[in-house]
């Protein structure tokens, strides 16, 4: 087995790696919209110190930050066999689903979304874990 912390992404938030590979599988830990500067993609602050969120933005960047890490281990979204996102607001749905689309369509992973009470960040709205097969050259 192989586990991989990813230059260049957020660093994990804990002691656990970005990718691991079992096998001919490769499982991509909980993604967020964190970026390398632990700045979130889809949270702009208006200057009175109100955060805008915008679920599509983030989920965009979540999937690439995904597309990303896969790539380390010479993988791509095609790849991908099933993944689980987290939504803290269930009203975020349409929103993720529509940029999800444009991602994957009936071809893609299997799918399981599910709303979780809040995120490690006030200001992320979606993680998304992914699991893709990839054998081993």
């Amino acid at each position: 087995m192989e586990s991989k912390v990813i230059e260049g992404k957020a660093r994990p938030r804990g002691n656990y790696p970005h990718l691991k590979r079992a096998g001919d599988f490769l499982f991509v830990s909980g993604t967020s919209a964190r970026r390398a500067d632990n700045t979130i993609a889809g949270a702009e602050g208006d200057g009175s110190g109100v955060a805008r969120l915008d679920i599509r933005v983030q989920t965009r960047a979540v999937i690439e930050n995904i597309r990303d890490i896969l790539k380390s281990a010479d993988a791509k979204l095609e790849d991908v066999v099933e993944i689980t996102t987290y939504l803290v607001d269930m009203n975020d749905f349409a929103g993720y689903n529509e940029v999800y689309g444009e991602y994957f369509d009936y071809t893609g992973p299997t799918r399981t979304t599910v709303a979780v009470h809040q995120l490690p960040h006030p200001h992320l709205l979606i993680e998304i874990r992914a699991m893709a097969y990839k054998p081993v050259k």
